[in-house]
């Protein structure tokens, strides 16, 4: 299989504007990310893909690969498959433009359930991560997600899912973890569908892809992502590099 990395990365931010070209120890935060998904070594190729001159000069004037998008989009899975539709690629992993920590660990393990994957039942794949704290669990910032019995995707919410009517039950609650590895093909379908009323609704990219069929195989991790939305993000990262 070929096996590639995407950083989705625009320019503007409602939260934090222009943070992906923050100093972060001497370089911006999208070189430090793009750097960090190379140094993995798990990827034939690793792209930047922006709507922004600034950002894409800045990957380039570095050496690194990056991608201009043709279009505007709603989504990263549509800034990612405009880049890809004419690559050479099976697997496409979308690193988040914002975490300049991103390591090896969780990316194989997203990568991992293709490799038994003979009959491509699996379209994409994902991360998850057991929340117990009722603030985290009631929090709409973080995506909740139930699977079935074999870890397929049911439905991902900002709402508690599941309701706990019965707290006696004793279900586990599940924190999406933004880490997405696409077979190409449900990229391409993805960019083709209409968003529906699910994804409109709750702003979430992911439900397009459960409203049309499309089949995610969740992986339970420990992992939890060090990103980039605010300016006290971006202080705590400063700090943590400076430890390093």
């Amino acid at each position: 299989m070929k096996i590639i990395a995407v950083i989705p990365a625009r320019y503007a931010s409602t939260r934090f504007p222009a943070k992906l070209m923050q100093d972060l120890g001497g370089k911006t935060v999208i070189l430090r990310t793009y750097e960090a998904a190379v140094s993995t070594n798990l990827f034939d190729d690793v792209f930047v893909v922006t709507d922004s001159d600034l950002i894409f000069d800045e990957i380039v004037s570095n050496g690194g690969k990056a991608i201009m998008s043709i279009k505007e989009h709603e989504s990263g899975s549509d800034r990612i498959a405009e880049a890809v539709a004419n690559l050479d690629v099976d697997i496409v992993v979308n690193v988040q433009g914002d975490e300049p920590f991103t390591e090896a660990g969780p990316l194989e393990q997203v990568l991992s359930v293709f490799k038994n994957d003979e009959d491509k039942k699996i379209d994409l794949a994902s991360l998850m991560r057991e929340i117990t704290n009722e603030d985290e669990i009631n929090n709409p910032n973080n995506v909740k997600v139930v699977v079935d019995q074999s870890q397929f995707a049911l439905y991902f919410s900002r709402s508690v899912i599941p309701y706990p009517r019965d707290a006696a039950a004793g279900v586990r609650y599940f924190q999406h973890i933004g880490i997405y590895a696409f077979r190409k093909q449900a990229l391409l379908d993805f960019y083709s569908l209409p968003m529906k009323s699910l994804e409109a609704s709750e702003k979430l990219e992911q439900l397009r892809y459960l409203e049309f069929g499309k089949r995610i195989k969740m992986v339970e991790t420990t992992h939890v992502g060090i990103g980039i939305d605010t300016v006290e993000d971006l202080e705590r990262a400063r700090a943590m590099l400076r430890d390093i």
